[in-house]
């Protein structure tokens, strides 16, 4: 038996520890990998420079300066996160994702940061009609979606009746809105907000969230270790002012609006 053991500590003390989790390979890289969908805002978004800019940006990089570690951003189609996740294509989901029972069953997630809701961005010939959004769950109203978001889920459960059209992206679903070809765009509010007061008098905007989303960030399973320094770190930032700075430039102001592409 003791020369069992001897064998075991010697293989364990040449092979390093035997369950490193995700903390140990960041701090051993010495970079933290990000993943996001781009085009979120103010979440995730492109200047005209070509950089990365958002609230989850800059709380990447106050993470990353927290652990001492420099950031790599890898942008990811939002249909395909998780897997990209779970393959180990980055180390954390930071791009807006709401927490559902269904996605905790792939991944875990950190305590949330902010909480949205889905919200409804319309023709302006509807504001006289639609009141509230279940005044469209109706067979001749067409809502579009973004593809495998809450709101696409949203859309489905609070509006069976009516026509739902999936895009890509929430570029391509808002446009049809402005070019008529749909009755609404279902979204998350930050987002529907900034679109409808950069189209005011363009559409209308029925701003009380019919659902409550806490969003937070997204790890692998089997990561306690990752989820508790996250988990404290937000703690810290938001007793020392970090956090209430953050979101003031992303959501009190809307001058990064000019830096876009």
């Amino acid at each position: 038996m003791k020369k069992l053991l001897i064998a075991f500590l010697a293989i364990f003390s040449l092979n390093g520890p035997a369950f490193a989790g995700t903390l140990d390979d960041i701090l051993d890289r010495g970079t933290i990998r990000v993943g996001f969908d781009a085009g979120y805002q103010p979440f995730e978004m492109v200047n005209k420079k070509g950089e990365y800019i958002g609230f989850d940006i800059d709380f990447a990089k106050q993470l990353a300066k927290a652990m001492g570690v420099k950031v790599e951003f890898v942008n990811t189609a939002w249909d395909g996160i998780i897997p990209a996740l779970l393959t180990k294509k980055f180390d954390i989901i930071m791009g807006g994702m709401t927490v559902t029972s269904q996605r905790n069953l792939r991944v875990n997630f950190a305590d949330p940061y902010i909480i949205i809701g889905q919200t409804i961005v319309m023709r302006k010939e509807l504001a006289g009609t639609i009141k509230k959004p279940r005044d469209l769950n109706k067979p001749q109203y067409k809502l579009a979606v973004k593809l495998g978001t809450t709101g696409h889920e949203a859309a489905k459960r609070y509006f069976p009746k009516a026509q739902i059209f999936e895009f890509e992206t929430q570029d391509d679903a808002k446009l049809e809105v402005l070019n008529g070809k749909v009755d609404a765009f279902v979204y998350d509010l930050p987002y529907n907000s900034i679109f409808a007061s950069q189209n005011e008098g363009r559409v209308a905007f029925i701003a009380e969230p019919f659902t409550y989303e806490p969003l937070a960030w997204a790890v692998k399973k089997n990561d306690a270790d990752f989820l508790n320094w996250l988990n404290n770190f937000q703690r810290q930032v938001r007793g020392d002012g970090t956090y209430d700075r953050m979101y003031k430039k992303w959501f009190e102001s809307d001058r990064w609006l000019t830096t876009l592409k």
